[in-house]
């Protein structure tokens, strides 16, 4: 603009919020699944027998258990970083609706 003044669409912010809320409870999913739907028990790829050590299984069971570990806090983060994101959203859209309820009022000869 060209008097240097900003316009904020607040029903854009409310649409951000949603969507956010809405990444939220999808990663809420995601978190769940990477705990407890991603178990691989002992055994699974292999066990050794008698005589003969299966390596390549006890690797591969270490490997996973690191693997799903890191998913787990890849996940957390996300979540972490989309609820904060959210919370300052939700905050930036008060500030600027208080501050349009101040105008409007002060427009129409308020204090």
């Amino acid at each position: 603009m060209a008097s240097g003044r900003y316009r904020v669409d607040l029903s854009a912010l409310d649409e951000v919020v949603k969507k956010l809320n809405w990444v939220i409870s999808d990663l809420g999913d995601a978190k769940s699944d990477s705990k407890y739907k991603t178990y691989l028990p002992p055994g699974a790829l292999g066990e050794s027998v008698a005589g003969a050590t299966f390596v390549e299984a006890e690797k591969l069971h270490v490997a996973h258990a690191e693997m799903k570990t890191h998913l787990e806090d890849i996940v957390e983060h996300v979540h972490d970083l989309m609820d904060d994101f959210g919370t300052k959203t939700k905050k930036t859209h008060g500030a600027y609706q208080d501050q349009e309820a101040d105008v409007t009022k002060s427009m129409q000869g308020g204090e």
